[in-house]
């Protein structure tokens, strides 16, 4: 970048707009703003109320590091280290898959099984597949306050991180993270289990946007050859641990509805739920056992 950025802040948010934008970033004013925002801790009213505000040359050097991170394919999240998911605020590390506002969608689909649970039992105990930051998991935490989660991840990064983002909500005293190849380590029985578990066919992972494919990592997305493979562990491990009448709800590629269905049904499952995701595709699929 050959010029330097400006010292004032109405101008230096303006010239990162327009640096993103001469790259070809597809939101350059959402992504100037979150990085000016994040590394000048100022805010969206103070840049309109004190547009003139003097910004220091180590946070514009710092946003300009930023910028060249972003202009060279980066996403804005793991360049500021957190996302925003069902209203918490998550560290993200290179372990981890960054949490997506789709998979809010599993959040609202077993919500309401989880309240109900926790209102007739006391609790509702549940198990997070592949937690990676704990989002799912902390999310149905936050919202019912005597569930309890058990996050299982087979990266000792992301239990870490989950851990970091349990604490910082709150929540350590209900979440437990365990490092399992999904149910090799797990004991005990849940009365919810969850799971966002990698979809992508193997020879998918090379079409995918640079930005996940390049920042995700692999083992959060390569779903083996098929993109399936997850699914039948989870279908075939998961009665040992599951309660009576205990739900599943996990999230899917959207054109896997029908295939998952038969998995699932095969092991002695129903569903209870197809869920559509904000652009209309079937996203999330929840199960329960009817035969033993």
């Amino acid at each position: 970048m050959a010029d330097s950025l400006p010292g004032t802040l109405a101008p230096l948010l303006q010239e990162a707009r327009n640096r993103l934008a001469a790259a070809g970033v597809a939101d350059p004013a959402l992504d100037a703003r979150l990085i000016v925002e994040h590394f000048s801790g100022t805010s969206r009213t103070q840049a309109i109320a004190d547009p003139g505000r003097a910004v220091d040359a180590d946070v514009t050097a710092a946003i300009e590091a930023a910028l060249r991170r972003r202009i060279d394919g980066e996403p804005v999240h793991r360049i500021l280290g957190y996302r925003e998911f069902y209203g918490l605020r998550l560290s993200l590390s290179p372990q981890t898959l960054e949490p997506r506002p789709d998979t809010e969608t599993l959040v609202e689909a077993i919500l309401p099984f989880v309240k109900a649970m926790a209102a007739r039992e006391g609790d509702c105990r549940i198990l997070d597949l592949g937690t990676g930051t704990g989002a799912i998991a902390l999310a149905l935490l936050s919202a019912v306050p005597a569930a309890t989660a058990t996050g299982v991840d087979i990266s000792q990064e992301a239990l870490a991180t989950a851990m970091r983002n349990a604490g910082e909500l709150g929540l350590a005293g209900r979440f437990t993270a365990l490092k399992s190849d999904w149910f090799e380590k797990v004991s005990g029985r849940y009365h919810v289990i969850v799971a966002n578990p990698p979809y992508i066919p193997s020879d998918d992972i090379g079409n995918l946007q640079d930005e996940v494919r390049g920042f995700d990592p692999r083992q959060a997305l390569d779903g083996g050859v098929d993109g399936l493979s997850s699914y039948r562990k989870i279908a075939a491990g998961a009665a040992a641990y599951l309660e009576l009448q205990g739900r599943i709800a996990v999230e899917i590629g959207h054109t896997q509805h029908q295939q998952i269905t038969e998995i699932f049904s095969a092991a002695g499952y129903r569903s209870v739920g197809v869920f559509r995701d904000l652009g209309g595709n079937d996203r999330v699929l929840v199960f329960e056992r009817w035969k033993p």
